[in-house]
């Protein structure tokens, strides 16, 4: 049989980034740990040369290459550029904060580029094996991420349950992806979805093919019950890779999702809808009750996490085209603001300081009003109050749900019970929300300190800050453009 070239094209982001990747890793052996801004710099740039490699290779029609396993189309152009700005935005919020801990190491700039590479081939992913392979890349970076503070005895346990949990995990995907593989004799997800239509959606192995792929993508977004890791790694880990895990890994969560359950296995719909309605509701309730409880605000903004991938799934679960999009838009919206909530967290530390408790935001308006009005901006967000964009968020989500009950015939009284629930606990979850600016606004200030921070970070918190609003004022531009990638 001849070999066929691929068409390289179609993946240009992925290999630019690779070689810049290279790039840094080498020129960060010459760099000692006084210069180590350089690596900075040169990662910026890295960033910024992938940023016109993804708009390049923009596709005007989907595209297919490297023997079916590989992708490009609007919804991962999408998907990409919202991930390379959001890891630039990630290396302005660390610099600072890497510097005075003493944390100066080329390390943490070389794997959140590999685990962004790893993010990279997940969205592109066109077969189970792709995809997989993009996970690994992903989860080994963070693994080796979250330990990325070696004297640190929190960030080696965080780590080592990561670790476990996580190979528990991926033994569970790949499990389901054999067993799938076995009944339709195919991994590819164009030509899976024909196999899995022929071999009729009540073969008993297809549903537990089915089950153990959806504990890997459980894991993946942190859903319930397979959130057990979630809150520990948060909190064990240095905030900057807090921040890297807060906001990035949830695009790829998304892309994992809609390329199994939307482009492989729609024909399991009436199946994985089930799976995902149980999940996503006990995401909704019990990340929002055990929030309430936290002190620690990297612990209730997990908590928090957990809420959010409930709305998340929710847009799956609703199974129609308006589901996905609000699902795209949700995903984009709540990455780029729970960015700003961490790195104002980051913003608070200081050397030999973590502000990781909620006293620690006590008078924050006194120290710094402009600041706390950003942080204001991202927990009003997070709540789901109007104008702030997440309000939009959790609306066409609802309208999403709400929209396919009303072709759901004798099942229609469970898709309303689903949108008074996501109402209810959005109520809920407002209350910790709101905590945080009582704290802020109308508590006496304890830590007196100034706020140090270089002007880089100054500027894209407060970008950050203004684009939440900003969006939330103007959201039918973003929501267009997810409608026009999901289509």
């Amino acid at each position: 049989m001849p070999f066929i070239t691929p068409d390289f094209a179609p993946a240009l982001a992925e290999m630019t980034l690779l070689g810049a990747l290279c790039v840094v890793l080498i020129a960060d052996l010459f760099v000692s740990d006084e210069r180590r801004v350089i690596t900075f710099w040169i990662s910026i740039a890295a960033l910024a040369v992938t940023l016109i490699a993804i708009l390049a290779a923009q596709p005007l029609s989907r595209e297919i290459t490297f023997s079916g396993s590989f992708v490009n189309d609007s919804l991962s152009t999408v998907l990409k550029f919202a991930a390379a700005l959001c890891l630039g935005v990630v290396f302005i919020y660390s610099r600072d904060y890497l510097m005075r801990n003493g944390l100066r190491k080329g390390e943490f700039y070389l794997l959140s580029l590999f685990g962004l590479l790893g993010i990279f081939v997940m969205i592109s992913a066109n077969s189970m094996l792709t995809i997989y392979l993009g996970m690994e890349m992903l989860s080994l970076s963070l693994y080796s991420l979250v330990a990325f503070d070696r004297d640190s005895s929190s960030c080696a346990e965080a780590a080592m349950k990561y670790f476990v949990l996580g190979a528990i995990a991926s033994g569970a995907f790949l499990y389901g992806v054999s067993l799938i593989y076995g009944v339709t004799g195919t991994i590819q997800f164009d030509v899976l979805t024909t196999r899995v239509a022929e071999a009729g959606s009540d073969d008993v192995a297809l549903w537990f093919g089915l089950a153990f792929v959806l504990v890997g993508i459980a894991f993946k977004f942190g859903a319930v019950p397979f959130h057990m890791w979630l809150p520990d790694v948060y909190q064990g880990a240095r905030t900057p890779v807090t921040i890297y895990l807060g906001s990035l890994t949830k695009l790829a969560s998304f892309a994992l999702a809609t390329r199994i359950l939307v482009e492989g296995l729609p024909a399991l719909y009436e199946q994985w809808h089930q799976m995902l309605l149980v999940m996503a509701v006990l995401s909704l309730i019990f990340g929002n009750i055990v929030a309430i409880a936290q002190t620690n605000i990297k612990r209730m903004l997990a908590y928090s996490t957990i809420f959010h991938v409930g709305f998340i799934l929710l847009g799956f679960f609703a199974g129609n085209a308006e589901g996905y999009q609000a699902s795209l838009f949700y995903t984009l919206t709540y990455t780029f603001t729970a960015l700003g909530a961490f790195g104002t967290v980051a913003l608070l530390s200081r050397a030999g300081f973590e502000a990781e408790n909620l006293e620690d935001f006590r008078g924050l308006n006194a120290r710094s009003p402009w600041f706390a009005a950003m942080m204001a901006c991202f927990m009003l967000s997070l709540a789901g109050i109007p104008p702030w964009v997440g309000f939009w968020a959790k609306l066409h989500v609802i309208a999403a749900v709400l929209d396919a009950g009303r072709f759901a015939g004798d099942t229609a009284v469970i898709f309303f019970s689903v949108a008074v629930i996501m109402v209810l606990f959005s109520v809920v979850g407002a209350f910790y929300y709101l905590r945080v600016l009582k704290y802020m606004y109308f508590d006496e200030a304890v830590d007196r300190h100034t706020l140090e921070a270089p002007a880089d970070m100054r500027v894209a918190l407060s970008l950050n800050g203004l684009a939440v609003i900003g969006v939330g004022l103007a959201p039918g531009g973003l929501f267009a453009l997810c409608a026009q990638v999901i289509g």
